[in-house]
């Protein structure tokens, strides 16, 4: 069955001048447009097109890939408001439509958002939605601490980010996890830290586990013996810092200082690290 807002591959039915006409099934034919046709394309051939609604809201195809399909997620740029709501650059030539509605703060021209697309279920038209929550789920058990996925983040908020996790669900990011500042719409690799007993994701750029703040104790121990036995660095240090010297979370750090004191083999000063000595 042929879908709107996805790519769909499809027989070519007939040809003309302007274009062939694909069997859209369930959508009758639709067409694609000449200058969107491959090479010597012949009745029977198949094509791999997206099918969408032109701007004079006709169901066409197109080899051209846009930025956002039904649904996924994206970071898209608003190119124009007006009384039905903010239209998105998603790389066709008609803009997406998000409604005031599907808005969670007004868009305004310029700005860019992470949207969901879905079909109305009324017109059937693709459109764009901000409210991520209203098609993303939270919770899940899906996943184990560790699991490697693909991570886009949404927003900042005051305890971290919030991101997409593979495209389904929501999770965050918390600050002391962060290794850098991010960006809406970012992509990045990113894992599991923890699925919580309620079933929501607590995620990490970067693996957790003993095995990670071993390999960083080691790490911070050589440094220390490199630099006298001080470091200016402490728990209380920024995340940038952080990351800029060992390019690690602040978790992931403040977690192995820990483990260095109480193996006594450091002394933590308010702006500082050094080693422990005999006279401590």
């Amino acid at each position: 069955m042929a879908q709107i807002g996805k790519f769909n591959t499809l027989e070519v039915i007939s040809k003309k001048e302007f274009g062939v006409y694909l069997d859209g099934e369930n959508l009758d034919s639709i067409l694609l447009p000449t200058k969107q046709c491959p090479e010597n394309v012949q009745i029977g051939d198949f094509v791999n097109a997206f099918i969408y609604f032109d701007s004079e809201d006709r169901l066409i195809a197109t080899r051209q890939r846009p930025r956002i399909q039904v649904g996924e997620c994206a970071a898209l740029t608003v190119k124009a408001v007006n009384d039905v709501g903010a239209f998105l650059d998603w790389g066709l030539p008609k803009d997406l439509l998000v409604p005031f509605n599907q808005q969670r703060k007004p868009m305004a021209e310029g700005e860019r958002h992470v949207v969901y697309a879905y079909l109305d279920e009324f017109t059937d038209r693709i459109t764009g939605s901000a409210k991520l929550s209203n098609f993303l789920r939270e919770e899940t058990t899906n996943y184990q601490k560790n699991d490697r996925v693909d991570l886009m983040i949404v927003k900042r908020t005051n305890i971290g980010y919030q991101a997409i996790v593979d495209q389904l669900y929501l999770g965050v990011i918390f600050n002391e996890d962060v290794l850098r500042p991010l960006k809406p719409g970012q992509r990045l690799t990113g894992y599991i830290k923890q699925v919580r007993a309620d079933n929501k994701l607590d995620l990490a750029v970067q693996l957790q586990g003993n095995e990670v703040r071993a390999d960083l104790a080691e790490q911070i121990l050589t440094a220390l013996e490199q630099n006298g036995g001080t470091l200016p660095l402490s728990d209380k240090s920024s995340p940038d810092e952080i990351y800029q010297r060992f390019q690690v979370s602040k978790g992931n750090f403040k977690k192995t200082l820990g483990r260095l004191l109480k193996q006594q083999r450091i002394v933590i000063e308010p702006e500082s690290i050094r080693l422990k000595t005999t006279d401590d």
